[in-house]
């Protein structure tokens, strides 16, 4: 698939996953490892976790961050050993706005006591673009004043002109999730009252700068991508996704990567009720129809041939996989197998690959088939 000059050899997209394992906001050995092991698996475009664009936009003190120079290198390591594999690197700008400061998930989640010290560091300010915090318990955000955002908006330009030299191929801003551009969007998390609050037009405007910000810095032919929570609980709809993403269109955005939730309560995947496979699927396919704007589906996509039917029907232009690809990092490759593709250990280096293929030319797959029967 091409999107402007970039070339993906297949449309497997690793989603992006927080690790927090960063220090100081630089990425570390882990997150070099966590990578490299997607771009020998055969992905064709391998995400990077949410980077954050400033200090205070933090989650936690383990997210990553490229809000300084310092930060390029161990990136530029990371996106040179995924394009070596033969995969395009990508990375996600975020800022987590209201939703900063907080534990590991595995911690708590939940917000960081501010009374305590913080491992020799200061705490960060929470931000937002109201006074309004994440839920109970939670920090009460500054609301920022006009003057501010615009400087937010300039992290964001600034974050991407940095991720360029660090050689990334596509980049993403997330506007999803609860974090800052999407408690912009929302109008249970947006009570301003000036150009950047009320209707819905003022609402996307911080989403749509960004946007602008970005692509004036990022190059033409490079793809640009944007992360929604195509519906919330919080009374975020379908077709406020279908505007934006019309809107977010004419200002050289290139991929909707359409995902939910994330304003009020947790991640969807983390709900006690159970969810179907694809269960995000159809918002893909809304947007890509209704806003005529390349999409990129996520949630719960687990084989291939799941994945190709989503293409083949017109769902989704990408299909992203995260977890199952913790599960399983080969996981392009178990899938071209699953779809019968004679090719699908050329995804892999030849140190993997060719000994596979030889394994299996000389008879596993019979073998197989045979062990199945007696099953």
């Amino acid at each position: 698939m091409d999107i402007g000059n970039v070339r993906l050899r297949n449309r497997i997209v690793l989603s992006p996953m927080a690790q927090y394992s960063a220090d100081g906001g630089m990425a570390t050995d882990w997150h070099f490892t966590h990578f490299a092991k997607f771009a020998v698996g055969g992905a064709g475009l391998v995400f990077t976790e949410a980077v954050k664009v400033e200090r205070r936009g933090l989650g936690t003190i383990g997210d990553m961050g490229l809000w300084s120079d310092a930060h390029i290198a161990p990136l530029a390591r990371i996106a040179a050993f995924v394009s070596a594999q033969g995969a395009k690197a990508g990375i996600q700008l975020n800022h987590a706005g209201r939703k900063a400061g907080t534990f590991r998930p595995w911690e708590g989640f939940g917000p960081l006591d501010r009374t305590q010290p913080l491992c020799g560091q200061d705490h960060w300010e929470v931000i937002g673009p109201s006074a309004i915090p994440h839920l109970e318990g939670w920090p009460v955000p500054r609301e920022l004043g006009t003057s501010e955002i615009a400087e937010v908006i300039e992290a964001w330009a600034s974050a991407a002109r940095r991720a360029l030299a660090a050689g990334f191929d596509v980049l993403e801003i997330h506007g999803a999730h609860g974090y800052l551009v999407h408690q912009f969007l929302s109008e249970a998390a947006n009570k301003r009252i000036d150009r950047y609050g009320g209707h819905l037009a003022n609402r996307m405007r911080f989403a749509l700068e960004i946007a602008e910000a970005v692509r004036a810095v990022w190059p033409q032919d490079k793809p640009l991508f944007f992360r929604v929570s195509a519906v919330d609980s919080l009374g975020w709809s379908l077709e406020d996704t279908v505007k934006l993403a019309r809107e977010l269109k004419g200002r050289g955005v290139d991929v909707v990567d359409c995902s939910s939730g994330g304003l009020g309560t947790g991640s969807p995947t983390s709900s006690p009720h159970g969810l179907k496979l694809g269960y995000q699927v159809g918002y893909a396919e809304a947007v890509r129809r209704e806003a005529e704007i390349a999409t990129m589906a996520v949630g719960l996509i687990v084989s291939g041939r799941q994945a190709e039917r989503i293409l083949r029907e017109g769902s989704a232009d990408l299909v992203a996989v995260g977890r199952e690809m913790l599960l399983n990092p080969q996981w392009p490759i178990s899938a071209a197998l699953d779809l019968m593709d004679d090719a699908a250990f050329d995804l892999m280096p030849p140190h993997y690959g060719w000994w596979l293929d030889k394994r299996m030319k000389s008879g596993l797959a019979h073998s197989l088939n045979g062990l199945k029967d007696v099953e």
